[in-house]
């Protein structure tokens, strides 16, 4: 194994590095992770552009990297269920167990978590956009041999998708719509889909990624980018119980408040941007909405790669692009572009 190590580092808004750097003593009960995959997320692309993501912000650099998988090199000290050579799906939350939320099986809302690649603590956590880093055994979930790193790495933003319709509830039989039809929003669909929604809607503002959800088997897609009078009107027609709002926009959540029925469900998933945005707050008490928060996941991690495993979700469907981890500045500035891409994936070589 080599005794050097490059990662693609953030120092400020779109000024992303690939710096190398030596290897340092693994530390006892972690394990070293050769890259496999990495999937560029929407908040990688915050990170990249802005330099933060709501409200996280870059103080000091940042490996970026979160959706992440790759083969164990070496361990130190003892190591349950992993062993070197094992192929794995990292899961990038570092949860403590003992706080009020931990032991309310809430695994997500730790009060004490490290999130890899994410500028939520100080000092940050890195992330796995690095040719080797490092992670607890209880992060690694091994994949089966025919699973391909790709894919792997794609069960961190499955395992989002997930949470957000395990928080909707009971999805049999609703009439559901998505707002933001990028990889968070078509893997919802797909979540919520699986989770029995007999109509799915996908609304965004842009043709090429509705185009995709039109592909990935949504019922009926609305472009609004001229306005929303056509999404209006089907919601006349046939009333929507569950939005999910993906696009992180204070218009989308407006969008999704407005045409929710009177009694329904909105599940924000989507990172706002940071601060005071203002909401239709009136028309969340008139209409009696139900508006639930999902942030990241919890056990669903595990049910995410299981399903990746036995092919039940079709992850790679949805990546439109591969480049080499040596050209990660190149591969954010392609996810940014949603007339080129859905979903970029880093590879090793």
């Amino acid at each position: 194994m080599t005794s050097m190590s490059f990662a693609a580092t953030l120092f400020g808004p779109e000024d992303l590095r690939i710096i190398e750097r030596p290897l340092e003593p693994l530390t006892e009960g972690m394990v070293r992770i050769r890259f496999g995959a990495g999937g560029i997320c929407g908040s990688d692309m915050h990170y990249f552009r802005h330099a933060r993501t709501g409200d996280f912000v870059v103080t000091s650099p940042l490996v970026l990297g979160h959706e992440i998988a790759g083969e164990v090199v070496e361990i130190a000290g003892a190591a349950q269920g992993v062993k070197v050579g094992d192929r794995v799906a990292v899961n990038p939350s570092r949860w403590c167990g003992h706080c009020g939320p931990c032991r309310e099986g809430r695994l997500n809302l730790c009060e004490n978590i490290y999130f890899m690649g994410s500028a939520s603590k100080t000092p940050h956590m890195a992330g796995g956009f690095a040719s080797y880093f490092e992670a607890t055994p209880a992060q690694c979930v091994k994949i089966a041999d025919h699973v391909s790193y790709q894919a792997a790495a794609l069960a961190e933003p499955l395992a989002v998708c997930l949470h957000a319709a395990a928080r909707a509830g009971d999805l049999r039989g609703k009439r559901t719509v998505v707002f933001g039809a990028g990889p968070i929003g078509l893997l919802t669909m797909l979540a919520a889909r699986r989770a029995g929604a007999a109509d799915l809607t996908v609304v965004d503002i842009a043709p090429a990624p509705l185009a995709f959800a039109s592909r990935l088997g949504a019922d009926r897609v609305f472009d609004i980018s001229g306005g929303d009078d056509g999404l209006k009107a089907q919601a006349a027609v046939a009333p929507f119980d569950v939005v999910f709002e993906v696009s992180g926009t204070a218009a989308g959540l407006a969008g999704a408040i407005g045409i929710v029925r009177r009694g329904g469900i909105v599940v924000q998933i989507g990172n706002l941007p940071g601060g005071q945005i203002p909401t239709p707050s009136n028309a969340v008490m008139a209409k009696e909405i139900e508006l639930r928060g999902s942030f990241r996941f919890s056990l669903e991690f595990m049910t995410a790669v299981e399903l990746i495993c036995d092919g039940a979700v079709d992850v790679l469907g949805l990546v439109t692009a591969e480049r080499p981890l040596s050209s990660a500045p190149e591969a954010l500035r392609l996810a940014l572009d949603r007339s080129q891409s859905v979903k970029v994936v880093l590879t090793a070589h």
